[in-house]
């Protein structure tokens, strides 16, 4: 029997992966195209919410935005390699989520807290057409480098 190269989730992954979601400024958002129905990406800012959960100020603009309206099915990449060395030495984590649209009551509080990690959002997170979407892990894929990876289940990164 061959033996499974993901290790048993402990705290060692928990906090690993919880720190790469922390620390994200930025990540991959894959979601299912609105026309073709064909997989999808592109690169969106990320942080936390007050509660840890990530989120993510988009523009309606957006085609992801269209795409997570009609299914808030999707998955985040997150973690960056530093400049030098090889990216897949580096932590990852591959996130699946439910996007939900935060209603337009919690703008303010989501938005005071938004600014302090990204401050150059000043200058647009009040236009009409941006509003905050919530990614409500439902599972995660943690490759710690290579030998290490875990899955984890929501509870694990909340």
């Amino acid at each position: 029997m061959e033996k499974s190269p993901i290790r048993p989730t402990d705290d060692e992954a928990r906090i690993l992966a919880r720190r790469l979601m922390a620390d994200a400024r930025h990540g991959a958002l894959a979601f299912t195209h609105p026309q073709s129905g064909a997989p999808f990406i592109s690169r969106i800012a990320l942080g936390l919410s007050p509660d840890g959960t990530p989120m993510s100020l988009l523009s309606t603009l957006a085609l992801h935005t269209l795409a997570l309206r009609r299914s808030g099915a999707c998955a985040l990449l997150l973690g960056e390699p530093p400049a030098k060395g090889d990216a897949l030495a580096f932590p990852r984590l591959s996130l699946s989520a439910r996007a939900e649209f935060a209603p337009r009551r919690h703008h303010g509080a989501l938005r005071e807290h938004w600014l302090k990690t990204h401050p150059k959002a000043k200058l647009y997170v009040d236009f009409a057409d941006f509003g905050f979407v919530l990614f409500h892990p439902t599972g995660a894929a943690l490759n710690g480098g290579f030998g290490k990876a875990w899955e984890l289940g929501p509870e694990d990164l909340a």
